[in-house]
Order: C-alpha cells, then sequence, then structure tokens
C-alpha cells in the first residue's frame, strides 16, 4: 500500500495531496501544472515535504513531525522519466545492469531473462542508445528500472515524448508490466486513454489538490 499525507510549497504554488492506494498502477490524472511531478518527485525522494508523511507497506519514507527523510537512494524506488535518460556511452546490456550495480545488487541471470523477455528488449543489448527508436529506449528504461529490484516504480509522463506510433508499441508492455512484473507502479499522465488502459487506480489532481481517488471509470 502507498500512503500519502503531504503539503508542499513552490513558489507561488501549494501542494496537499492524501490518498492510500492499493492498486497495481495508481495514475496520477491532471493537467499541466496541477502538481503531478511534484508529488511524484516527493514520493521519490527527490523533494522534501514541508509537511507529513509517506510511507510503502507501512515503512515511513517520510514523517515530517518526526524529522524522518529517508534519501532517495535508499528508498528502493525506480524512476522512469519521460526521456529514457539512458547513458549514451554504454549499451543497452550495459544501462541495463546499471541499477543493479549501483544497488549493489548480486547478479540474477534469470531474473533478467525474464525482464528482458518481458520487454522484448534482446534483441537490443549489443546497441548504443542512439541506435534505439523512442519507443525501444524507453522499454530500456523501463528494464534498467526493473533490474534495480524496487518495490515501487514511478513513471513520469513515459509516453510524452513519443508520437502516436511508438505509443501504441510500448503500451502492451506496459499492461504487461502491470501484469506480470509483480511491481506496484505510479503512472503520471494528463492522456486520459492512455490511463484508462494502464492504470486501476486514479488520483485526480487539480491546481494541486485531489478532487477524487476511486477505479478508472472516473475517467470515461
Amino acid at each position: 500500500m502507498l500512503r500519502v499525507d503531504v503539503e508542499k510549497q513552490l513558489g507561488d504554488f501549494s501542494l496537499h495531496a492524501a490518498f492510500e492506494s492499493e492498486g497495481r498502477v495508481t495514475g496520477l490524472f491532471g493537467a499541466s501544472g496541477s502538481g503531478k511531478t511534484t508529488l511524484v518527485n516527493m514520493i521519490a525522494g527527490l523533494l522534501r515535504p514541508d509537511r507529513g508523511t509517506i510511507a510503502i507497506d507501512g515503512d515511513l519514507l517520510d514523517d515530517t513531525a518526526a524529522s524522518l527523510h529517508v534519501p532517495a537512494h535508499r528508498r528502493r524506488i525506480g524512476y522512469v522519466f519521460q526521456d529514457a535518460r539512458l547513458f549514451p556511452h554504454l549499451s543497452v546490456a550495459q544501462n541495463l545492469d546499471y541499477g543493479r550495480r549501483m544497488n549493489r545488487l548480486a547478479a540474477d541471470p534469470a531474473q533478467h531473462q525474464r525482464v528482458v523477455d518481458l520487454l522484448d528488449i534482446g534483441g537490443l543489448l549489443d546497441r548504443r542508445p542512439g541506435k534505439l527508436s523512442g519507443g525501444e529506449r524507453q522499454r530500456v528504461a523501463l528494464g534498467r528500472a526493473l533490474l534495480s529490484k524496487p518495490r515501487l516504480l514511478l513513471l513520469d509522463e513515459p509516453l510524452g515524448a513519443l508520437d502516436e506510433g511508438r505509443k501504441l508499441e510500448i503500451l502492451p508492455y506496459l499492461v504487461r508490466l502491470r501484469d506480470e512484473a509483480n511491481v506496484p507502479m505510479v503512472y503520471v499522465s494528463h492522456d486520459a486513454a492512455e490511463l484508462r488502459q494502464v492504470a486501476t487506480q486514479i488520483v485526480m489532481l487539480r491546481q494541486g489538490r485531489v478532487t477524487s481517488f476511486g477505479g478508472v471509470k472516473m475517467l470515461a
């Protein structure tokens, strides 16, 4: 379960968000400027809340009353950005292995093969990111995040930089992740159709406030 109850002031913008989600994919939905990325950055540990708590499965990551803030690198949270952020000088295989090595995890060939098969990237392992399509780069970014063995995966507009054709290419892989990877996700998007396909629960944000929380039928 992901439990969030936080406040954050950034210039003239204030965020006050509270929800509890047990969904496999919690969709954060709202227009640009509604606070989605600010909220997901707090869950990741990249921003500290001014007040409140964040917890995963009862494990507190932030508790301002107790002056608790677990740094991002100790949260075991994977983060996939809109622009993939692969290392251009490394091969796909080396990019995939980066998260495991940075987290000092033992090699797990069986898990590595499961992720490669799940995302259908076996034929890309020797390539450099510059030789990949946008959709392929995002699949590799997803694989790198999964191989760091996160307890939560954050996806911030993962299809936002892709054209319509590439979006249709990668959406089935996101659905497979939801159904097969056994890692809960928070999925940020302003695209209702996209979230209807991927999310299992929806947090609707407007001007820094949660206006609704429930199933994907809210997006109908």
